[in-house]
């Protein structure tokens, strides 16, 4: 995962770039034929300072490598952002940044 964030006039624009196959269960591998099994992610949860402002349950309709960016008020120099997901399968990752 891809943490980046920029300083706006009021608060910050944060981008998160996630490595993910985001597969839907439905397509099938062309050279065995059989289904795809599903893998995909579930919930997206961004919190500042350990206070959660984005949560966000998600499904098999977000595109591989899934790209996201918010825009978050009332951020500082030195704030911590956390960013976790979770899959459908028990995978997860977690990331901190700090506001530039």
């Amino acid at each position: 995962m891809k943490l980046r964030t920029k300083r706006l006039d009021h608060g910050i624009e944060l981008k998160i770039l996630i490595d993910h196959p985001m597969e839907t269960g439905r397509r099938r591998d062309e050279a065995s034929g059989l289904t795809v099994p599903a893998h995909y992610i579930r919930s997206l949860t961004v919190e500042v300072n350990a206070r959660r402002v984005i949560q966000a349950d998600l499904g098999t309709s977000i595109a591989r490598n899934p790209y996201f960016a918010f825009r978050l008020g009332d951020c500082r120099p030195e704030d911590r952002i956390k960013v976790s997901w979770q899959d459908n399968r028990g995978g997860s990752e977690s990331q901190e940044t700090r506001v530039e």
